[in-house]
């Protein structure tokens, strides 16, 4: 008769588990090859249980930062900025190099390769502020270990 009740109060627990929420994960700078040049920040956002609009991501280490989204036309590929991000709800977005990423301008020049991690500020169109450490790599080097 116990392991019935306890059987019965996994299968209850399991039904009060908490909706997935919206996340950040993943998230790494790549340094830029040439000083002076802009550094990209990548990242995988993970949609909550309701759609999101990803605005704006910003760090304080660099003055500007630019949403940015690179394509290939005709054998030439370029990168145009994008004003926002759609996240599906349940649904994840990968921001990662040859697709979508974030221009860095201006990095202070004392951040460097596998030094402190740099905290990165994703803002959405709710208001909703998601604060995602990133990991530094140099110019060249994946981001994956």
């Amino acid at each position: 008769m116990r392991g019935i009740f306890a059987g019965i109060a996994v299968v209850a627990t399991a039904g009060c588990a908490q909706p997935k929420q919206l996340s950040v994960d993943g998230a790494w700078v790549r340094l830029a090859a040439v000083q002076g040049r802009p550094a990209a920040a990548y990242f995988t956002i993970h949609g909550g249980p309701a759609d999101a609009t990803l605005i704006n991501v910003t760090t304080d280490v660099a003055i500007r930062a630019e949403m940015h989204e690179s394509m290939a036309s005709g054998g030439v590929t370029s990168m145009k900025p994008i004003p926002r991000v759609a996240i599906p709800a349940n649904t994840d977005v990968v921001f990662a190099p040859g697709g979508r990423h974030v221009m860095l301008y201006n990095m202070n020049p004392g951040i460097t390769p596998g030094g402190r991690l740099i905290t990165l500020t994703l803002s959405f169109a709710d208001g909703t502020r998601i604060l995602q450490n990133a990991t530094v790599v140099g110019a060249g080097d994946t981001g994956t270990k």
